[in-house]
């Protein structure tokens, strides 16, 4: 891609490798990459830039995948500048970078109840955008209201209901960059729900593999949702379950490992590729829909380019 970039206060590296800013470890370059200063750093940015380069926000690549061949964009990553937490009465405002935990946890402090947070991994950016949930809470219950800059450069606050959240979906604007959102959360003891959290991470634990180089969950439940994206309880198929119906519990493809712990879990498991991890989930998907006539959705991002050979 050849185009003149905006000036910027913050930081702009061509070619910058992805692969070390995910999880899983894998991916190729980003034809830019852009951590704005701040805000009005961001914003005037976004409104020099070329309307015809693609952007794509970026958090901390908890549930990505960049395949082998890198993205053609300015893939942006927020910083410092944008991980603040406030507590303002029963509301908290936190911005995009900050981690889905930390806001938990400060929350919890305060006396107010954001623990579904505290096991979801990444930042509160995703967390927004994938209407993310555990335990049977979702941001679609809390979120009041998001901060974000336009492609066009223009900051405006939008209503949680602006948004359309439902299971693991949103509709923000394209290309627009979540800065801040605010909840509104319901009170409790400050030890009980520390208490609550410990117990939540504990459960995790023992059933996850968290010391595994994953994405989290690879597939959606095979499930009926409503649209704010609470579980229909009459549909109780999990995607594990069907995943060890097809017998690929511990499937392996390269580097790539369906986790023996955690079927629904899809791990590096030492020197996988980007194309490994997304072939195998594939394969997954086949063997699953032959076993059950079940089509898998992947609840992990798959994003950029095959490599050229």
């Amino acid at each position: 891609m050849t185009v003149t970039l905006p000036e910027t206060r913050g930081v702009l590296t061509p070619d910058r490798p992805l692969a070390d800013l995910t999880w899983l470890r894998v991916g190729g370059p980003a034809d830019w990459l852009y951590q704005p200063a701040d805000e009005a750093d961001l914003a005037a940015f976004l409104g020099a830039l070329d309307p015809s380069v693609p952007v794509f926000p970026m958090g901390v690549g908890s549930n990505l995948i960049v395949r082998d061949g890198g993205i053609r964009a300015v893939v942006i990553r927020l910083g410092r500048g944008f991980n603040a937490i406030a507590v303002e009465g029963d509301r908290v405002v936190a911005g995009a970078a900050a981690l889905d935990a930390h806001v938990a946890r400060r929350a919890a402090e305060a006396g107010l109840d954001l623990t579904f947070l505290r096991t979801i991994p990444g930042t509160i950016g995703g967390a927004v955008r994938m209407n993310a949930g555990c335990y049977g809470s979702y941001v679609a219950d809390v979120l009041e209201e998001v901060r974000v800059v336009l492609r066009s450069g223009e900051v405006v606050t939008l209503p949680a209901s602006a948004l359309a959240l439902r299971y693991r979906q949103s509709d923000l604007p394209e290309g627009a960059v979540i800065v801040s959102a605010t909840f509104r959360a319901g009170r409790g003891d400050p030890a009980v729900l520390e208490a609550r959290m410990a117990e939540q991470i504990a459960r995790r634990d023992a059933s996850q593999p968290t010391k595994e180089r994953s994405a989290g969950s690879t597939f959606r439940n095979p499930a009926g949702f409503s649209s704010t994206g609470r579980a229909d309880d009459s549909h109780e198929l999990k995607a594990w379950k069907v995943i060890d119906d097809a017998g690929m519990r511990g499937a392996r493809l390269g580097g790539a490992q369906m986790s023996a712990m955690h079927s629904n879990f899809l791990i590096n498991a030492g020197g996988a590729t980007a194309a490994d991890l997304e072939n195998l989930g594939e394969e997954v998907r086949k063997k699953v829909f032959q076993s059950s006539g079940i089509t898998l959705e992947w609840e992990i991002m798959r994003v950029g380019e095959f490599p050229q050979d």
